[in-house]
């Protein structure tokens, strides 16, 4: 082995280094692979289906009507739910419809399901405060959202999902 080896085997190996510590950071802090458990997504998204979800969006923009996020709950359990309330709103639902500020909010990826009432007001609130959102799973009949466990706190939330990729034959952007 002569001198040129050893500085190209150097070379190779601080490629290799940079390249594990730039995909631990991304991992760590703006991307991670999280998977559906449940049922309170269908039909957008299955039991099993696996994601990607994007931690590092809401740094830089503000957290949207109809993203599905992933936040945290009870300290060891994380959802999957769409936001449907941001702060400043009015939410009830009714004759199973949602209304935001009295206007019927339009969810054309939905089936019609039927479930009970609800008013914001039965939370404490009469608008949604700063900061603040209501979530709530596409499976409006099994679902663990903001009707039950209250408002969600932006701090509480991970990361928007951005991509499935499991199964393959279901790739999708959102």
């Amino acid at each position: 082995m002569d001198l040129r080896d050893i500085k190209e085997f150097l070379i190779d190996s601080f490629k290799v280094i940079i390249l594990i510590v730039v995909v631990l950071f991304l991992m760590v802090f703006v991307f991670s692979v999280t998977q559906v458990v449940g049922n309170s997504m269908n039909p957008t998204l299955k039991d099993g289906e696996v994601l990607l979800l994007n931690k590092f969006i809401y740094r830089f923009s503000d957290v949207k009507r109809g993203d599905i996020i992933s936040l945290d709950y009870d300290d060891t359990k994380y959802l999957i739910k769409r936001v449907i309330g941001l702060p400043g709103d009015t939410i009830n639902i009714k004759n199973n419809k949602v209304y935001i500020n009295n206007q019927v909010y339009e969810e054309d990826y939905l089936p019609d399901y039927e479930y009970e009432d609800f008013y914001l007001s039965s939370l404490g609130y009469n608008t949604i405060p700063e900061d603040m959102y209501f979530v709530i799973g596409d499976n409006r009949e099994d679902s663990l959202d903001s009707r039950k466990i209250g408002l969600i706190n932006k701090d509480d939330i991970n990361g928007k999902i951005s991509f499935r990729f499991w199964p393959l034959n279901k790739l999708k952007f959102y």
